[in-house]
């Protein structure tokens, strides 16, 4: 059995310089600020309270803060909005419909009901920047994708994608033919490969179809059935 889920179509957005709203202040709302960070968003978070790290922003000047909760001004001009907050259906709903009737993209967290773009798992060493999306199929197997590949790309691949930033410059200004340019930058990568393998869990297909099979019931009163075979190892 399979659902229609939404594939996306994946493109990369200049929110450089532009503003930017983070409802919440967890553990989500500082990995989402981070990322905007990165990219020159001007971030107003807005929330009662915030991780330590959220706090140093603020601190620094990295980040606007509203010590309170989500009012309907907090749209006013916003380019993009991202809501971290997952245990207010109200509040989510209410978000999103705001920022609808505003054409404001709004990411509402693992929530692709109330999104109007999704947010992919992400790995970004130095210069790359490498997207992972399940089409919400099994964001926790992204997050898994995420850390493992996070840890192939090392150091040495942070120097090498400097190295190919600056030849690719200096090429450019000083060759002036298409091809001799093409050549050149195509031989400082033609023995780069990345090697691997994929490992599976063990028996996956019996958990799957125990998973799919049980009624779930006791998951949400007593954490999980007795002797379920996907939390007993």
């Amino acid at each position: 059995m399979s659902h229609q889920l939404n594939p996306y179509f994946q493109a990369g957005l200049d929110v450089m310089d532009q503003p930017c709203l983070v409802i919440g202040g967890e553990r989500e709302a500082e990995e989402k600020s981070g990322r905007l960070l990165n990219a020159g968003a001007r971030i107003t978070v807005v929330s009662p309270a915030l991780t330590p790290t959220l706090a140093e922003w603020v601190t620094t000047g990295r980040i606007t803060h509203h010590q309170r909760d989500f009012e309907n001004t907090d749209l006013d001009g916003v380019f993009l909005a991202l809501n971290t907050i997952n245990d207010d259906e109200a509040l989510t709903a209410k978000v999103y419909k705001l920022a609808i009737a505003q054409r404001i993209l709004i990411n509402s967290y693992d929530n692709p009901t109330h999104s109007n773009f999704g947010m992919m798992a992400l790995i970004h060493p130095g210069h790359l920047r490498l997207s992972i999306s399940t089409s919400n199929a099994s964001p926790a197997l992204a997050s898994r994708l995420r850390k493992d590949l996070e840890g192939l790309f090392d150091e040495e691949f942070v120097d090498y994608l400097n190295c190919l930033a600056d030849a690719r410059q200096r090429v450019r200004d000083k060759v002036t033919n298409r091809e001799t340019r093409f050549a050149l930058l195509r031989a400082l990568v033609r023995d780069f490969r990345v090697e691997g393998e994929l490992h599976y869990p063990a028996q996956w297909r019996k958990y799957a179809e125990a998973l799919l099979n049980c009624e779930l019931d006791a998951c949400g009163t007593e954490g999980r059935c007795e002797d379920c075979p996907l939390v007993s190892e």
